[in-house]
Parts: structure tokens; C-alpha cells; sequence
């Protein structure tokens, strides 16, 4: 009798091979769901870092960072929005720490517009004589507060792309209009936008601009308590950077930014439109896709 020859047939080995493909068909979509729920994991971390930092600076100097930002185009300070104040007040204007006596100003100048607040000449390494004390610090640099929140949590970078006649990102936006493009903004943990450090020339993944909106306790409507104009112009920038419509979701003037005042209201209260942390601030990630407004959006108020 001849013996049969061991092996699968070739309907088996398809039948094998469809079991394998449905398998990690299964699998790919189970291990992205893994990884998205990691990312927002990291980034309800980070705002609690946030919070905890923001809470530090509370008790220091008696209130939350501001993050007013002009009504008329033709007031000064517009080149300094909510998320940039955020990141001045948790890490310095230029990552150093925190001046007491700042003005808030995008240049990181003082009131007067002299440099006995954060010093930017410190930046040119062109320092004279009169900038340095007797050890050769800067005495603003002494002045400093250290930072509230480390820098790799913070996942601060520069709002302003510097290089771009390269073609190499070494800051977020090729063009951030009116806001100073020296500054920093804290960055949420999806990372997409690669970025090249200006030191090192190492690339490293950069997220979007976590918005900061201080509240107006002493106001009773919720379009006074919140002000959208805080970080209407970083959305905005943003927007066009990636190709969408700066009238969609949070950034659209066409009806007195209602779908914004309707993000942010708490439904609890039935009365009168009242929002989410009357009292303090609020953060808001753009989320997985990037985009502000959308239903995956992370946030630290609301479900």
C-alpha cells in the first residue's frame, strides 16, 4: 500500500491563511483603540499636572494666570494670547522660570519696555556690562521663580517656526500673524508635528496648543466669565496651518462663537447658561484629531 504524503493541501493552507488575516484584522483595530486610550491616559495626566501647577501658582501670588487678550485690533498686546500666558506663568517666558514682576508681555519686556523682567537680550548672548551683576548672572534670572511644571510634562514649544526658508520646523506655525513667534505654548501629549531642536538638531513629536481661559468670577454671564477672544487667534492660526476652515467649531465669529459658549456650559444648570468652573480656568486638548471642538477633545471640565 503507498503510504499518503503528509502535508496541508492548498484549500487548507487558504483556510489557514484567511484565519490568520481575519485574526489580525481583528487584532490591528484592538491594539489602535489600546494606544489611543494610552494617549489620552498620558494627556489627563499631564493636565493634572497642570492643575496641580496652576493651583501652586495660586497660592503664590493669589490668583490664576491671566489670559485676557484685546478686544480691538488696534490696543497692544495682541501678540499674546491665553495658551501663550499659560506657558509664561508655569515655565518663564523663555523656559527660565517665572518673574514676579512680569508684564505679561509678548516681547518679555517690562511695563516700561526695559528689560528688568525676563531680560530677552539674554537670548543674543550680546550681554553688557550693565545686564550682569558682580558673578556674572543676570540679577533678573535671580529673581526667578523655578518652574511649576517640569519641561518634559509641559511639552512646551516655540509658537513661531524660525526656519522655515529651510524647510526645517523648529517651532510650531510658518505664520502666526499677530502673535510673537518667540514664545512658547504647552503642547498636548498627541503627538503628530515633527519638530527639529534648534541645539541639538535631535527631532523630537510636538501636539497641539493646549488652550488656557482664565474665568471672571465677578461677571454673570457666561460670555463675560469666558472670554473666546483669549485664544481666538491661536485657533485660528492653526486652523488655516492645517488647511480647515478658521470658521469651524470653536473659531466661528458668524454666530457670536455660540457653538463655543455651548461647549463650555455646564447642563446642570437650566436657568440661566452658566459655564463649567465659574470660578477658575480651563484647559482644552484638541485631541487625537487635532481638531478643537470635537467630541474627542480632552478637556478638565465636563463628562
Amino acid at each position: 500500500m503507498k503510504r499518503r504524503k503528509k502535508g496541508l493541501t492548498l484549500i487548507e493552507m487558504m483556510v489557514v491563511l484567511g484565519i490568520i488575516a481575519i485574526l489580525v484584522g481583528m487584532l490591528i483595530p484592538a491594539m489602535t483603540v489600546v494606544k489611543n486610550t494610552a494617549k489620552e491616559a498620558k494627556q489627563k495626566a499631564q493636565f493634572s499636572a497642570i492643575n496641580l501647577a496652576l493651583v501652586t501658582f495660586k497660592n503664590d501670588y493669589g490668583d490664576y494666570p491671566p489670559s485676557n487678550y484685546p478686544v480691538l485690533a488696534t490696543e497692544p498686546g495682541r501678540d499674546y494670547c491665553g495658551a501663550q500666558k499659560l506657558a509664561e506663568a508655569l515655565l518663564g517666558w523663555d523656559l527660565l522660570g517665572f518673574h514676579p514682576k512680569t508684564a505679561w508681555r509678548g516681547d518679555g519686556l517690562d511695563e516700561l519696555g526695559g528689560n528688568t523682567t525676563y531680560d530677552p537680550i539674554m537670548n543674543t548672548d550680546i550681554l553688557s556690562a550693565r545686564d550682569l551683576n558682580a558673578d556674572g548672572v543676570p540679577d533678573t534670572l535671580k529673581e526667578r521663580k523655578n518652574r511649576y511644571i517640569d519641561l518634559e510634562t509641559a511639552n512646551a514649544f516655540k509658537l513661531g517656526n524660525q526656519s522655515a526658508s529651510t524647510q526645517i520646523s523648529t517651532g510650531l506655525y510658518n505664520n502666526t500673524r499677530e502673535l510673537n513667534p518667540n514664545t512658547y505654548v504647552l503642547c498636548d501629549m498627541f503627538k503628530k508635528q515633527k519638530i527639529v531642536l534648534p541645539v541639538d538638531g535631535k527631532t523630537t513629536l510636538a501636539g497641539s496648543p493646549i488652550l488656557y481661559y482664565k474665568a471672571d468670577p465677578s461677571q454673570t454671564l457666561i460670555k463675560d466669565i469666558y472670554k473666546v477672544r483669549d485664544n481666538d487667534s491661536l485657533v485660528y492660526i492653526k486652523d488655516v496651518a492645517e488647511g480647515r476652515n478658521p470658521d469651524d467649531n470653536l473659531g466661528n465669529p458668524t454666530n457670536n462663537y455660540e457653538y463655543f459658549y455651548n461647549y463650555i456650559r455646564d447642563p446642570k444648570v437650566d436657568t440661566i447658561a452658566t459655564p463649567y468652573r465659574p470660578d477658575s480656568y480651563i484647559l482644552i486638548s484638541a485631541g487625537l484629531d487635532g481638531i478643537y471642538g470635537t467630541p474627542d477633545d480632552i478637556r478638565n471640565f465636563g463628562e
